[in-house]
């Protein structure tokens, strides 16, 4: 069972920046961030095959987020810029097998914008 620990979630203005980050207890094939809003929407933000580093990014975000990794520390990060109050969310880290198959989650960080 892989372990996933986030952090840097907050309460932002619109245009603000937020970093978050996530550390897993074990190596994986693919690392993510995953959002559900409060209306429920859920959606794959972005994600990162830890080997050759290509990274997927929604087209909702593209531009203004940036998933990156270190892989000494089995660590993923998300660069949110330019936040919109649509990108209100709880933001999930994910891992797994494959970017297709993120089997496992954290426990998830509030991200809050307001106007």
């Amino acid at each position: 069972q892989v372990q996933l620990v986030e952090s840097g979630g907050g309460s932002v203005q619109a245009g603000g920046s937020l970093r978050l980050s996530c550390v897993a207890s074990e190596s994986t094939y693919c690392m993510g961030w995953l959002r559900q809003t409060p209306g429920n929407e859920r959606e794959t933000v972005a994600t990162i095959y830890t080997g050759t580093g290509i990274t997927y990014t929604s087209t909702s975000v593209k531009g203004r987020f940036t998933i990156s990794q270190d892989k000494a520390k089995k660590a993923v990060y998300l660069q949110m810029s330019s936040l919109k109050p649509d990108d209100t969310a709880i933001y999930s880290c994910a891992a797994g097998r494959s970017c297709g198959a993120l089997d496992y989650r954290g426990q998830g960080t509030q991200v809050i914008v307001s106007l």
